[in-house]
């Protein structure tokens, strides 16, 4: 069942959509990847670029597939204009986990203070400390090409002889335990090592 296709605002004919959709019905999703996936793309495309918007906006589709509670939120209305919030919001997620990290990775420019020196050697240690005690060894070549090297994802697929898809969600599954790190675990508390799914 599709939305229709002149307009993406609901009417009480549009309720078996809205059930279908809340349950996840996979025909009904894949219509929603092809019909709005320009629409993500283009939201996400005014904070992000480049492989950041590509993963930004496969991840939002694929939180659409797994997650019940965020197709809930949809309660009728314009899909599109929806769909276009859910992502922009998502993008900016993304850019204040990104400034985070790159703050935590930052090295030591050289420029001598104390305090640079000092803090360049925080950021190691905490670097350090969530390759040691939160990302599972075998995605520890992606997030040193794609986290800290920071090259494009098709190089990096590339280099590790695996799918883009692939490095993509090992990506986004690296950027989720780095923030729940950054943001709840990063005080001096003994971890345990994450587990790969």
């Amino acid at each position: 069942m599709r939305l229709p296709s002149s307009t993406a605002d609901f009417a009480a004919q549009d309720d078996q959509w809205l059930e279908h959709f809340h349950r996840g019905d996979r025909a009904t999703l894949e219509q929603c990847y092809q019909d709005y996936f320009t629409t993500v793309e283009r939201a996400i495309g005014q904070l992000l670029s480049g492989a950041d918007r590509e993963t930004a906006t496969h991840e939002l589709f694929w939180r659409l597939l797994s997650s019940e509670d965020l197709r809930r939120s949809f309660q009728g209305g314009s899909f599109a204009a929806w769909i276009a919030t859910v992502a922009r919001n998502q993008a900016i997620d993304i850019r204040r986990v990104a400034a985070r990290e790159t703050s935590a990775v930052a090295t030591d420019s050289g420029a001598a203070t104390v305090g640079d020196w000092e803090e360049a050697a925080q950021a190691r240690l905490l670097v350090e400390r969530f390759r040691r005690d939160h990302l599972p060894r075998e995605w520890a070549d992606v997030f040193e090409l794609r986290f800290l090297q920071q090259l494009p994802q098709r190089e990096a697929a590339a280099r590790l002889s695996m799918r883009r898809t692939t490095l993509a969600y090992r990506e986004m599954r690296i950027r989720r335990l780095l923030e729940r790190f950054l943001l709840v675990d990063a005080t001096p508390a003994t971890t345990t090592k994450g587990k790969a799914k």
